[in-house]
Formats: C-alpha cells, sequence, structure tokens
C-alpha cells in the first residue's frame, strides 16, 4: 500500500469517526449541513479510492471534477450555516430574508473572487484542469476570508476557540491556506506531475483539520456568550436598516403600478 493510499484510508475513517462524534453531540441540529457535508466527504473520498484501486483506467480529471462541484457546493452552505449560526444571538430580532441575504452574500463574494481565481502556471491547461483548478481557488480563497472575517471579529462576536462555529472555521481555514499557497507554488511551469506531488500537502493538511475537529467535538462545547453591545447594536440597526428599504420598495411597487396605468 502506498502512502496516498494510508492517506486516503487515513482519512476515511477519520471522517467516520468526525460524523460519529457529531451524531453524538446532536449537532444535525445545530450544523446540519458541516454534517451532511462531511457524510458527502465519507462517500466521494471511498467511491475516488475504490475507482482508483479498482478501475484505476476510469478514474479522471472528469470523474475528480464531478466530485468537486458538490463538495464545493456543500462547502458554500456550511458557510452560510456558519454565518447564521453565528447570529443566533440576534434571530429573534431579524426579518425572515435575513437567511437568503446572507445566502446572496457568499454567492457574490464568490463570484468576485471567481475571475481572479485558476492561475496553474502550466502551459496550456485544458478546459476541465483549468475549471477544477479555479473552482478550488475560489473556495478556498473563500474559507480563507470567512475564518478571517470570525478571527478577527470574535471578540465583538463573544466566540472563543471553543465555539463550534469557530473550530469548523479554523480547520477550513487551515487547509485552505496550504491550499493557496499551493497554488502560487504553481503559478510557475507547473506540470501535471507537479500538481500530484504539492496536492499531496492538500491532503495532509485536511487530514490534520479532520483530526483537529476529532478532537474539538469530542470535548464538550463552550456556554456561548451574548454579543458586545457594540456588535449587538450594529447588527440591529443594519437589521432594522435592511427592513426599512425592503418596506419602501414594497411601497414603491404599488405607486408605480397605479402610475404605470392609462392616462
Amino acid at each position: 500500500m502506498n502512502a496516498d493510499s494510508v492517506v486516503t484510508l487515513t482519512g476515511i475513517l477519520a471522517e467516520i469517526t468526525l460524523v460519529g462524534l457529531l451524531l453524538y453531540r446532536r449537532m444535525g441540529q445545530k450544523l446540519p449541513v458541516f454534517l451532511v457535508y462531511c457524510s458527502w466527504a465519507i462517500l466521494s473520498d471511498s467511491f475516488a479510492f475504490g475507482m482508483r484501486v479498482f478501475l484505476p483506467g476510469r478514474y479522471s480529471v472528469g470523474l475528480y471534477l464531478g466530485l468537486s462541484i458538490p463538495d464545493f457546493a456543500l462547502q458554500l452552505c456550511v458557510l452560510v450555516e456558519l454565518a447564521w449560526s453565528v447570529l443566533r444571538p440576534l434571530r429573534s430580532h431579524l426579518s425572515r430574508t435575513a437567511l437568503p441575504l446572507i445566502g446572496a452574500a457568499v454567492l457574490a463574494a464568490g463570484a468576485a473572487i471567481w475571475p481572479f481565481a485558476g492561475i496553474t502556471g502550466m502551459d496550456d491547461p485544458s478546459s476541465t484542469w483549468h475549471f477544477m483548478v479555479q473552482l478550488q481557488q475560489t473556495a478556498s480563497i473563500m474559507r480563507v476570508l470567512f475564518f478571517l472575517l470570525l478571527a478577527v471579529g470574535s471578540h465583538m462576536l463573544s466566540l472563543s476557540w471553543r465555539d463550534r462555529e469557530l473550530q469548523v472555521a479554523t480547520g477550513f481555514g487551515f487547509y485552505s491556506l496550504v491550499s493557496l499557497g499551493v497554488a502560487v507554488l504553481n503559478t510557475h511551469h507547473a506540470t501535471a506531475e507537479r500538481f500530484k506531488n504539492l496536492y499531496y500537502a492538500v491532503a495532509i493538511s485536511f487530514l490534520c483539520s479532520l483530526f483537529y475537529w476529532v478532537g474539538s467535538f469530542a470535548q464538550k462545547e463552550a456556554e456561548r456568550h451574548e454579543f458586545t453591545p457594540q456588535m449587538r447594536h450594529t447588527l440591529l440597526a443594519l437589521a432594522g436598516a435592511v427592513h426599512v428599504t425592503r418596506a419602501n420598495l414594497e411601497d414603491l411597487q404599488p405607486a408605480q403600478a397605479k402610475g404605470a396605468g392609462p392616462r
């Protein structure tokens, strides 16, 4: 058994252990999307490993891309879920549009990052390979930015390193930083073989994140504190401004419809 197989099998075992801990801690109620993401990771990694071992001739970049797209979509949903979970102390003051707005903000951030990602350094890469790299780099940048946002604002958000949201974001942030570092190294005359060797480091970093999550969820969660008064006032003011803007738009629509009638 080669080193790649050892890393993959160790990762699958760590993912199974993590899902077991998430179910034991009843995270299906608090972070259901993260639970689904970890469950998907078990299935996708097991399928990819089986294809490489038993049908190596059919395992291709296109198949890897097909597994990466739902993985990327689930990661976006996890970021939305983490943001919504962080705002839990203020949910009673937020409108029903708050969650869709958070989702729209995450999608807008991904759309803004997308044109700047996908730098491979390879001479004439295939369209499939380039799209896969662009997808990975966009996801990595978004995870790093989200982690930095939570880490910088952790005091005002009353988050500690024992809070589940920050633990999940930390695991994502660590291996995303490694992914970005690999992307930078691959910007100079990269080859497919070099890509495989360097992304082996990404696999190791994700394995480290899995171990971190297993260790974190093996411990009890710290009691969540309320937001600082400054952050609470800021978020409530922002929610109020969004509510007023929405009300003004709703009032404006009947007026425009009336003005567009026959004269």
